[in-house]
């Protein structure tokens, strides 16, 4: 890693801003996919993989006015699934000179470095969450196998882009979405968290452009809403949360080139319906809640310094972290919209 800060000629006098005019990078959405929205601190120093137990259950009962003489069993089904684990290492070096330089423009070598190092592996991290390592392997979010794919339909206008899309049927087809996932995971008449991830031009088209009409959705005021408004109305009409958010590398992921959005609902609760719980083998604790998640061994990047010829300064960066891995995939909906 260099500092380059050639020699600069000014005009005397002058002022000079104290502030720096810093690159801004995206910031990411996409960890409101997975549950806490964060990556889970579970891995201990070296883990190569993550194992999660699973307990499925058959039950069997015998119904008769008499008492049967043969009585069914239920059977319980013990197996595993994993997902890899993969470490992520940068690097910065550097001397006095290098030192220097930056600090005759008001910056800190070591915390310019840091943080840099610290975005890249934030952003590998991004990737492995959403795309994976070895995408072949079903590693990342949009490579689940058993999470549900389609493509934008057409609305009732026969288009299929976002840009051309009729706003209030779009807003209908997310929350139909959004109501499948509650469906497939026993979810209904229970208040969930869900997130909706795409890119900055789809997310600007359905928050800002895409005015519903009038006779599609009134509000008070006998107003209207784009469709991202009567996405998070209906939602909160349900006790359901929901976070949008960007991520500009969804370009051209989706089928055929399109843009990719995802739909994550990132925990379940446990259906409950009372004392007579038809659900009650759920019950069995520990459980695990979390639908979509991403396990590291350490809250934030480890630095390990040491010295080099010449007075130099060598600093590894190293974290390890799981792709995306989702172990209800039935949470997750992945849908591929042309723009």
């Amino acid at each position: 890693m260099a500092n380059l800060v050639p020699a600069q000629i000014r005009v005397n006098p002058a002022y000079v801003v104290p502030e720096l005019l810093l690159q801004y990078q995206q910031a990411s959405g996409a960890f409101e996919t997975i549950a806490t929205g964060d990556p889970l601190v579970r891995l201990g120093d070296g883990d190569l993989a993550v194992y999660i137990k699973r307990l499925d259950v058959r039950t069997q009962v015998q119904t008769g006015q008499f008492v049967a003489n043969a009585v069914p069993s239920c059977t319980v089904v013990y197996n595993e699934i994993s997902t890899p684990t993969y470490m992520i290492r940068s690097r910065a070096e550097y001397d006095h000179h290098d030192t220097a330089a930056l600090g005759r423009v008001g910056a800190s070598t070591v915390e310019a470095h840091r943080l840099a190092m610290r975005q890249g592996t934030f952003q590998q991290q991004r990737n492995l969450l959403l795309y994976g390592a070895n995408p072949a392997n079903g590693e990342g979010l949009i490579n689940q196998n058993g999470a549900t794919s389609l493509n934008l339909p057409a609305d009732p206008n026969g288009n299929s882009t976002i840009s051309t899309y009729d706003n209030g049927a779009l807003a209908f087809f997310l929350l139909q979405q959004l109501g499948q996932i509650k469906v497939r995971t026993m979810q209904i008449g229970m208040p969930a968290r869900f997130s909706i991830v795409t890119t900055q031009r789809i997310l600007e088209t359905i928050s800002y452009q895409g005015i519903v009409q009038l006779t599609q959705f009134q509000r008070e005021g006998a107003g209207s809403k784009s469709t991202r408004g009567l996405v998070d109305d209906v939602l909160d009409w349900n006790d359901d949360e929901i976070t949008w958010g960007a991520d500009d590398t969804l370009l051209g992921k989706g089928a055929g080139g399109t843009d990719m959005i995802i739909i994550s609902m990132p925990e379940v609760k446990k259906p409950n319906a009372g004392r007579i719980n038809t659900n009650a083998f759920a019950e069995l604790t520990p459980g695990l809640t979390a639908c979509s998640l991403q396990l590291v061994d350490r809250a934030a990047p480890t630095e390990i310094t040491a010295p080099l010829p010449a007075g130099a300064v060598d600093v590894v960066s190293e974290l390890r972290s799981t792709s995306g891995w989702s172990p209800r995939p039935e949470s997750l909906t992945l849908i591929s919209a042309g723009f």
